[in-house]
């Protein structure tokens, strides 16, 4: 029997070796220096740009089509030949872009989705084509850099201690993560004098304990449960009637935590819950913490925004305070997905989760001052995402962006007193941020069906491809959402969204009696 040769044998055999030259075709593809590969990239680029461009002056939300629907229509077409690239266009455009939500649309208002900067469209061109990875410095000489100082940046508009701890990350979720991270390995090393990166969780690690919010982000609990300390460690603090953290029932249960022997590893206070945008008591919540020596998380995943606000960066007071803090650039900042930050305020807290590894961040490296980022981050490869900010801010300056985030503001709190006069609709609560949540209570049907009746009134509206209104519970019954992200958006487009829920409303009551009759 005979067996092939291990690759090791190889350089031992006597053969002489024969070097061919490539074929080139099969680099046909691939983005180089070569004048062809350029000329593909600007012919593709072009035929995706007026792609784009049609489909951006459509006059509908979406499609309309149905999940059963897209998966009939949707094919993935692979062949051994290729379809080439002006017909891969051509399909993406198809199946993908024609059926994707028009967030620019002035009736896309369900969910913390935002338009686009054109400057971070751009941005995204220049990522994509250098494709710079984040961990190492030779990978990514300029934009390690860029991001180091835009970091350094965002501290100072924090009220931060100059200096560069912090990171971007894809988002809320992966921030959020960040600071509950440090915050566990934190209070284990203080209270059972072990560090969880080597030893790994105490074995009484279920004493340790999470406080937030009520209406705090679903990410807390998430988080909680990947860091192996489940649901159970999640303790959540009653809200107001403003959906804000209740001061005085933080101080009780942090109390009855400590008396029963629990550990707190950290509080998370809320700038901007999901729903009602609401901003917790950030300097009393910071107050307790620091009383009782406990990490303070601020996730400010939109209500960051207003770190760039004239008119209404006070609502953050006390967020300086933090020992950590989430942001998030793909909400209010107008940027595409996926664009977010982590910001440390001790930077001594990053040896927590240090690493160090010879081929990306070797300690030579570290002696001589040189940005290897993977050691502040939990991804290793990473897209320079912090471009799109950079020249965000650059090209628009902070007056402009102002009063892009500031208009949203204004146009809930103006729709919201017209929704407060029209009949048949109920304001539940005032707006805070630029959420609006609302139902339709109509008197033709009894209270006992309003909460399907609004459920289905949505459903209409986005099957009909004409809106995207959120769907939520607030206080126990279905309400309906305007989440004002748009700068577009004026007060006359949502005048006639309204008109046309109350179409909508007439339909949906006319059928119904129809069928009973």
């Amino acid at each position: 029997m005979t067996h092939a040769s291990r690759p090791s044998e190889s350089w031992t055999s006597s053969e002489p070796v024969v070097i061919t030259q490539a074929d080139t075709s099969v680099l046909n593809g691939l983005l180089d220096r070569q004048p062809a590969a350029i000329q593909s990239y600007q012919s593709g680029m072009q035929q995706a740009l007026q792609a784009v461009s049609q489909w951006l002056t459509q006059d509908q939300m979406y499609s309309g089509l149905p999940v059963s629907a897209l998966q009939d229509q949707i094919q993935l077409q692979v062949t051994d030949q290729g379809l080439g690239l002006s017909a891969a266009i051509e399909h993406a455009v198809a199946d993908y872009l024609q059926h994707s939500l028009a967030v620019h649309h002035p009736y896309c208002v369900a969910h913390l989705h935002c338009p686009t900067l054109v400057v971070s469209q751009v941005a995204e061109l220049l990522m994509n084509a250098s494709n710079q990875s984040l961990d190492s410095w030779d990978q990514s000489p300029s934009a390690s850099v860029m991001e180091v100082k835009l970091i350094a940046w965002l501290r100072t508009r924090l009220g931060y201690p100059s200096g560069d701890a912090g990171v971007f990350t894809s988002g809320g979720t992966q921030s959020n993560l960040m600071g509950l991270l440090l915050a566990r390995d934190r209070v284990v090393q203080q209270v059972w004098r072990q560090r969880v990166q080597t030893h790994g969780l105490p074995a009484d690690h279920q004493r340790i304990k999470v406080i937030c919010s009520a209406n705090a982000h679903f990410s807390v609990q998430k988080n909680m449960a990947l860091l192996g300390l489940g649901f159970g460690s999640v303790v959540s603090v009653p809200v107001n009637i403003n959906g804000q953290m209740q001061i005085s029932a933080l101080s009780q249960i942090v109390a009855q935590l400590q008396k029963d022997g629990a550990v707190i590893a950290a509080i998370v206070a809320t700038a901007g819950t999901t729903d009602s945008g609401a901003i917790d008591a950030l300097l009393e919540i910071a107050e307790i913490a620091m009383q009782h020596q406990i990490w303070l998380h601020v996730d400010a995943a939109w209500g960051g925004a207003l770190l760039l606000s004239k008119n209404y960066r006070h609502w953050l007071n006390g967020i300086e305070l933090a020992d950590s803090v989430t942001l998030d650039f793909h909400k209010h900042f107008f940027q595409p997905i996926s664009c977010g930050a982590f910001l440390l305020k001790d930077p001594a807290n990053y040896q927590l989760m240090h690493y160090q590894a010879d081929y990306l961040n070797s300690a030579f490296d570290e002696s001589q001052g040189v940005p290897n980022l993977v050691a502040k981050s939990l991804q290793t490869t990473r897209r320079f995402d912090a471009l799109k900010l950079w020249m965000s801010l650059e090209a628009l300056g902070l007056d402009q962006f102002s009063q892009l985030i500031e208009h949203g503001i204004r146009l809930a709190q103006q729709i919201a007193l017209i929704i407060q006069q029209t009949a048949e609709m109920t304001l539940l609560q005032p707006p805070q941020l630029s959420s609006v949540l609302f139902r339709v209570t109509p008197t033709a049907l009894h209270h006992s069906h309003w909460d399907a009746f609004n459920q289905a009134l949505a459903d209409r509206l986005l099957a009909a491809g004409q809106a995207n209104i959120g769907v939520t519970r607030f206080q126990d019954q279905t309400s309906l959402k305007l989440t004002l992200l748009n700068p577009s958006t004026q007060l006359s487009d949502l005048q006639q969204l309204l008109s046309l829920i109350q179409q909508q409303v007439k339909q949906i009551l006319t059928t119904a009696s129809e069928s009973l009759a």
